[in-house]
């Protein structure tokens, strides 16, 4: 009997050493497994169980046994018609002995146990035969698998109850898998989560934002799932225009081809029937029109537009039925939003062909080039079909859907960009456009009039021509095309605003007139590059500025000074040098104006002070070169005390500065653009501090006041809805540390106010406990994001100089050339340095506000890094790293870690028995900016760390400490205390007490050292990733006695290997 199952053994090992060299035979092996269980009814699963003992303890996932695998579960799921009873029976056996093993301790045999429920439960037809019981076990133990510390496990079962999820009775499943999926860190088990998601509303959601996943494959496997398990139609407007707009824009290649493979075959082919206008149409152009171009430029890239040669301009206008009170043309149809989209895209896309391909033809000669000429001239040709026969027809065109009202606004907008592409060469042509365009300009902004008190309602921004910035930029455009010829454009708009200005300048314009005729002269301002251009006309830049502009800015209604402000700042930027008037108004706008006029005059002094520069700006208002100097706390003088008259005397930069603590723009923002004052002026900053080599005259002092207020307004609560501002400073701070050591100092510098300011209770403030701590987990926060910018490498081509200092230097890689380059003020032993010394400096320890903020800046010291080229700075440090740990005695952690790091830097001291001078240590100090917050000959005359525990006696009272070990003792001496007068009794009476807790201590410190060995051996695991697969022979138990024979005889046995061989004796036993 035993023979016979040992044969049966070697007959299963053979079929799988053959199913691992290839899949063709995997069909016939599984035949022969079925053969053998026939013939061996109730024999078969104890021998076949033994045989796969050794695919459980297989770490790699090599080819062999991944094949190996899928026989597994195409034999275990496969159900013989013959042995229908014996392979039903087999099955839950098989997936029982599977579940056992799910549990196991050994990380590998969960792994593998998983991985083949999950192929056998996705290879099961859906009429297979198993108990609902073993279903359910099924369920549970793969719930409790998804909470496993082993990604790879977590994967599997989320795979496994994949299939469950689909059901309604199975709701938890898909709960659970949301759950995980907001909290999963590992990508490949994302990846799992988002494929295995059926399809619903809730889960959409969760799809969707995977779109935005930071792997490349969570995000492509979005894609995947979104074309596969969720139609067109089942997604809202919105959610089509978030999934276009990130795929079509993602940085992976892969990610794009895959959401452009989801538009063509899923949206395009099945969805709108291969027709792009259908397309457009559920994508809302009018709303989404970015992503509508998006689409269509992508669809016409590749061809999924077909042009058909009887294409012509008939086939996109539908007529449409429309009331037009007697305005305008009756008899011209009207278009749809989307088809006039699809026109004009159309149109562009020929168009360019046409050039390319001209261009092309025109640099090579022969066949190509006729080739390329055929291909242009035929794009020419089609173009010429579509477009308006006449410039007349384009204009009685777009004037039928002007009169048509503010529903086909948006067609009438594409046609005006379409009319860039028509030919006016012609001069009949021409003057007909030309009066087109100057009705486009005298037509007077769109409003409502209320009708409880009759006032007018503004619609549209109140900036812009047309209360819209992308229609004044058509109208723009057109114009600039009719009026090709030099100083043509100037003369048609400068008449348009000579007209409108006369009820203005007359002051009996309402505020309707005021902002039309602003809107025309910003138009005017915006396309000009100086006012030379101006001179001769009817009338000059000056009169523009005193009878239009100033007035207007003045002006009572509020948006009649925005839209002025803005004009200002545009005319400034047109200036050769900004003009006292100019500036000065912009300075009061800024600071007595409401918050949506400081906005436009904050962006406006920041657009003229890096044109022109900050001096040139303070120069224009009588300033000078030199402006105020800001304290400690910033800027002197309040921003709230700054009135109409502007006489404090503050720069530019100054003023602008001040803006962040006005407490009147507190929680005001602009509707229309959804910024606040502290956004735009973030903003302008982050812009000057990546440019500083530029702003010489901005003084150094005020970078790290000016990161500061960057960095609290980033980790701010307020900001989390700003979400320009916080891509913005994104960015700012990606770059800001890589492009100068300077910026790096600015960091360093900005680093202990920062973080002094944000905490609780240092500087007076205080609340609730949960409040207590939220606000010292930003504070914490903070810290490290700036100890990451500081420890970020630099560009290579910061500064030439440096680049060729550092080539000098030995080293390995290009990064760590850069980083050698780095002075005392900017490097990490600088930052060290101002820690220490604010460490041991602060005056207020014993609360509970200065212990956490103490703690936090040790913990924050001990990240950091040291060069060995700087041995005086490490010196130093060494000095203060004594004091610093004397001071966190109870934080037993804490400590360690301080005394690791002065062990650290002791190793890097060349001279470890040398200390650094007085005059050096002065130096270095006065380097830092520190000479004045600490006293330095105190710290002088303090021993050099690490030092030995003196054994003379003095009258010295010491306070009693927990006793550590002696390498800490070595690493952190106690800083110099207080001498007080106290008794040699009460000395010796704390003798004995003093020798029996060092004892204690260094017990306690063994076996603690003894248990985080026996840790750090119990989480090895057995590495047993080079198997062989040789199924003839059956792996044994490790033999404890052969290991105690070893030790007895005097063999040497490694923790390591004694814990490989103990993991790998409890994988057998759990296999038993």
């Amino acid at each position: 009997m035993a023979k016979k199952a040992q044969d049966l053994s070697l007959m299963i090992a053979k079929v799988f050493n053959e199913c691992q060299e290839s899949n063709a035979i995997h069909a016939r092996k599984m035949k022969e497994l079925m053969a053998l269980r026939a013939s061996s009814p109730g024999r078969f699963v104890e021998p076949y169980w033994k045989t796969l003992r050794p695919l459980f303890l297989a770490q790699k996932r090599v080819l062999g046994t991944e094949r190996l695998v899928k026989v597994l579960a195409g034999f275990a799921a496969y159900r013989d018609e013959k042995n229908a009873q014996d392979s039903d029976a087999f099955l839950e056996e098989f997936l029982k002995m599977l579940l056992s093993l799910s549990s196991a301790s050994h990380k590998t045999i969960r792994f593998r146990s998983c991985q083949i429920i999950s192929e056998i439960i996705m290879r099961l037809p859906d009429d297979a035969e198993v108990s609902n019981d073993v279903w359910d076990e099924v369920i549970d133990c793969m719930k409790q698998r998804m909470q496993d510390k082993v990604p790879t496990v977590r994967a599997f079962a989320v795979r496994a109850l994949a299939r469950f999820a689909s059901d309604s009775e199975n709701e938890d499943i898909v709960d659970l898998y949301r759950q995980v999926l907001a909290g999963e860190h590992n990508a490949e088990v994302r990846k799992m989560l988002v494929l295995s998601m059926p399809p619903s509303k809730l889960t959409a959601m969760d799809v969707i934002e995977r779109t935005l996943d930071i792997s490349d494959s969570v995000r492509n496997s979005a894609y995947i799932v979104l074309a596969k398990n969720f139609p067109l139609q089942s997604l809202s407007i919105k959610h089509r225009a978030i999934i276009l707009q990130r795929g079509l824009a993602d940085r992976s290649l892969s990610v794009t081809k895959e959401c452009l493979k989801m538009l063509k075959d899923s949206w395009l082919t099945n969805s709108s029937h291969g027709d792009p206008i259908n397309l457009l149409k559920f994508l809302d152009v009018e709303t989404y029109e970015l992503v509508g171009e998006a689409v269509m430029e992508e669809l016409l890239k590749t061809g999924m537009v077909p042009f058909q040669d009887g294409l012509c301009i008939d086939q996109f206008v539908i007529p449409v039925q429309v009331t037009n009170n007697g305005n305008g043309s009756r008899g011209i149809p009207l278009i749809e939003a989307e088809v006039a989209l699809y026109w004009r895209t159309l149109c562009a896309h020929l168009q360019t062909e046409a050039q390319a391909k001209g261009s092309d033809a025109a640099a090579t000669a022969g066949a190509e080039a006729a080739v390329y000429a055929a291909v242009a001239s035929d794009n020419n040709d089609l173009l010429e079909k579509l477009l308006p026969a006449t410039v007349a027809d384009y204009v009685d065109l777009v004037k039928a859907h002007l009169f048509a009202g503010p529903n086909y606004r948006f067609t009438s907008r594409q046609l005006l960009l379409l009319g860039v592409m028509l030919d006016f060469s012609d001069a009949s042509n021409r003057k007909v456009a030309s009066a087109f365009i100057k009705e486009l300009l005298y037509r007077p902004l769109e409003h409502e009039v209320d009708e409880e008190d009759g006032t007018k309602v503004l619609i549209g921004d109140g900036i812009n021509l047309g209360g819209d910035r992308n229609w004044a930029r058509a109208v723009s455009d057109l114009a600039r095309k009719v009026h090709a010829s030099a100083g043509e454009f100037e003369d048609v708009v400068i008449s348009v605003v000579e007209e409108l200005a006369c009820p203005c300048r007359e002051r009996g314009a309402d505020f309707m007139q005021w902002m039309h005729c602003l809107a025309v002269t910003g138009l005017l301002l915006e396309n000009i590059k100086s006012f030379k251009s101006l001179r001769g006309k009817p009338i000059e830049a000056s009169e523009i500025l005193h009878s239009l502009l100033l007035p207007a800015a003045k002006h009572i209604h509020m948006d009649v000074r925005r839209v002025a402000v803005r004009c200002l700042g545009l005319f400034g930027l047109a200036e050769g040098k900004p003009s006292h008037e100019m500036v000065k108004q912009l300075r009061i706008s800024f600071i007595n104006g409401p918050s949506s006029v400081s906005i436009i005059a904050g962006k406006a002094l920041f657009d003229l002070a890096m044109w022109h520069s900050p001096e040139e700006v303070d120069r224009a208002v009588g300033l000078g070169l030199s402006t105020p100097s800001p304290d400690d706390n910033g800027i002197s003088p309040s921003g709230n005390s700054c009135d109409g008259d502007d006489d404090l005397g503050l720069g530019v930069v100054d003023l602008l500065y001040s803006g962040f603590d006005r407490e009147q723009w507190d929680n005001c923002s602009d509707a229309g653009d959804h910024q606040t004052v502290r956004a735009v002026l973030a903003e302008g900053f982050a812009k000057m501090l990546l440019q500083s080599k530029n702003y010489p005259s901005i003084s150094s002092s005020m970078h790290p006041l000016i990161f500061g207020k960057l960095i609290k307004l980033y980790f701010s609560e307020e900001t989390k809805e700003l979400h320009r501002l916080r891509q913005c400073l994104s960015v700012f701070f990606e770059q800001y540390p890589a492009l100068s050591d300077d910026h790096k100092r600015s960091i360093s510098e900005a680093f202990i106010p920062t973080i002094r300011a944000e905490w609780p209770g240092v500087n007076g403030q205080s609340g609730s406990p949960v409040m207590v701590s939220a606000q010292r987990r930003r504070a914490t926060q903070m810290s490290h994001f700036m100890l990451q910018m500081m420890q970020a490498p630099l560009y290579k081509f910061f500064e030439e100089g440096q680049e060729n200092q550092s080539n000098e230097k030995d080293s390995s890689s290009p990064t760590d050339l850069k980083l050698d380059t780095l002075g005392l003020e900017s490097g990490e032993e600088g930052l060290a340095i101002r820690i220490g010394v604010e460490v041991v400096s602060y005056p207020i320890k014993k609360t509970a506000a200065g212990k956490s903020y103490l703690s936090a800046l040790c913990k924050a010291v001990v990240l950091l890094h040291f060069r060995p080229s700087e041995q005086e700075a490490i010196k130093c440090m060494r000095k203060l790293l004594g004091c610093m740990a004397e001071l966190v005695q109870v934080d037993k952690l804490l400590l360690k870690e301080l005394n690791a790091l002065a062990s650290h830097i002791k190793a890097l001291d060349e001279h470890p028995d040398q200390e650094l001078s007085l005059d050096r240590t002065k130096f270095i100090f006065g380097k830092l900016g520190l000479d004045d917050k600490f006293d330095i000959e105190e710290l002088s005359t303090s021993a050099p760390t690490p030092v030995a525990p003196s054994t003379r006696r003095t009258t010295t009272r010491r306070r009693v400490r927990p006793a550590v070990s002696s390498d800490d003792e070595d690493a952190s001496p106690p800083c110099p205390m207080p001498v007080t007068s106290v008794t040699i009794a009460t000395r010796s009476q704390r003798v004995s007490k003093t020798a029996a807790m060092s004892k204690m201590a260094a017990k306690n410190l063994e076996l603690e050292a003894s248990d985080e060995e026996s840790d750090l051996t119990s989480e090895e695991t057995a590495d047993r990733s080079d198997y062989e697969f040789a199924f003839e022979g059956q792996g044994n138990a490790i033999d404890e006695r052969e290991k105690v024979k070893k030790r007895e005889n005097g063999s040497p046995v490694s923790s390591r290997s004694q814990a490989k061989h103990v993991l790998g004796a409890v994988a057998q036993n759990e296999l038993e």
